[in-house]
């Protein structure tokens, strides 16, 4: 056993300092216990032994600074068991990098690229970022699922990340994302209202259905081109940031996500790969906030990758535009 296992195998109490401040205890568990499984943290979470205050710490629980954190005993991984990032990862994440400042980073993220390690795989966005960058303190502010692509925001800094958070959390950044949908969309700009909640299955796969008991979940349709009556291209704007939102809200519709493996229509997915569609039809197009401190006002846009534009060249003909 390693000295950084042997360390991890003891109960610890973490401070939470100003950084943290508003930070789920789930995501702050996750950063401060790296090398853990998110599997065995939040199974901790669920045996009450992570506690904040001494109470039994629940994971959408948000810290306040000068929160104490009880952290149970835990092996830890050593910092260099993970391996090397590859180099032709580093590489892509790099060239995908659209905008960066001093307070975030913005990419471009390519479908079949995970945005963090996990599930099978060793590196995703943040690893590969991480590695280029050693010693700089770079945050997700939000996730994309593996199989889409488009923008991506990566925090600097713990205090950029806990003002991401808030503004995720009160509705103050627009995701816009294009995808295109089986069918003919007949209803018009339509904002599908209906609670999500989310099932894990034996193996840590998730699936994630319409229920009345679960949380609540929006997210506003708006088509763009239709090609006559097998698919519609649709913008849609996500209020909530729920897992597989736009998917199971575009099934639940009765207009699948083209290509989407998990709720998708499987002759429609088949018709769309014989016209070239080799992934999901699912890009985060358009991202947008205000640093409320500055009042600096922030706008992102990624064109469609160029293999869903070719895909909508083949479906071309006999297009029509917002009818």
């Amino acid at each position: 056993m390693t000295h950084a296992e042997n360390t991890a195998m003891a109960v610890r109490h973490v401070e939470a300092g100003p950084g943290d401040a508003g930070q789920r205890v789930d995501n702050f568990l996750l950063r401060v216990l790296k090398g853990v499984p998110r599997s065995h943290i939040y199974r901790l979470l669920r045996r009450g032994e992570v506690r904040v205050n001494g109470g039994r710490a629940k994971p959408e629980q948000r810290l306040a600074e000068g929160d104490s954190v009880r952290l149970p005993p835990v092996r830890m991984a050593a910092e260099e068991a993970p391996g090397t990032v590859p180099a032709g990862l580093r590489a892509a994440v790099r060239q995908s990098i659209v905008h960066e400042d001093e307070r975030v980073v913005v990419i471009d993220k390519p479908a079949g690229l995970a945005v963090h390690g996990g599930s099978g795989l060793s590196f995703g966005v943040i690893e590969a970022l991480r590695a280029d960058r050693p010693g700089q303190e770079l945050e997700l502010a939000h996730r994309l699922d593996r199989d889409t692509s488009g923008l991506l925001a990566i925090a600097k800094d713990r205090g950029s990340l806990r003002i991401l958070h808030a503004l995720l959390r009160e509705g103050g950044v627009q995701k816009t994302y294009l995808a295109l949908l089986a069918g003919r969309w007949t209803l018009g700009k339509k904002t599908i209202d209906a609670p999500l909640a989310t099932h894990t299955r034996q193996g840590g796969e998730r699936t994630v259905t319409v229920h009345v008991e679960g949380k609540p979940s929006a997210s506003t349709f708006r088509p763009i081109e239709r090609f006559a009556a097998e698919a519609t291209l649709v913008e849609v704007d996500i209020h909530t940031g729920r897992t597989h939102q736009i998917r199971v809200h575009a099934a639940f519709a009765g207009h699948p996500v083209a290509g989407d493996p998990k709720y998708g229509d499987r002759e429609f997915n088949a018709r769309m790969k014989a016209r070239g569609l080799e992934r999901m039809f699912l890009h985060a197009h358009a991202l947008s906030f205000t640093w409320p401190d500055t009042g600096r006002k922030c706008r992102f846009v990624a064109a469609l990758p160029a293999e869903l534009k070719a895909v909508l060249a083949q479906l071309g003909q006999g297009a029509t535009r917002r009818k």
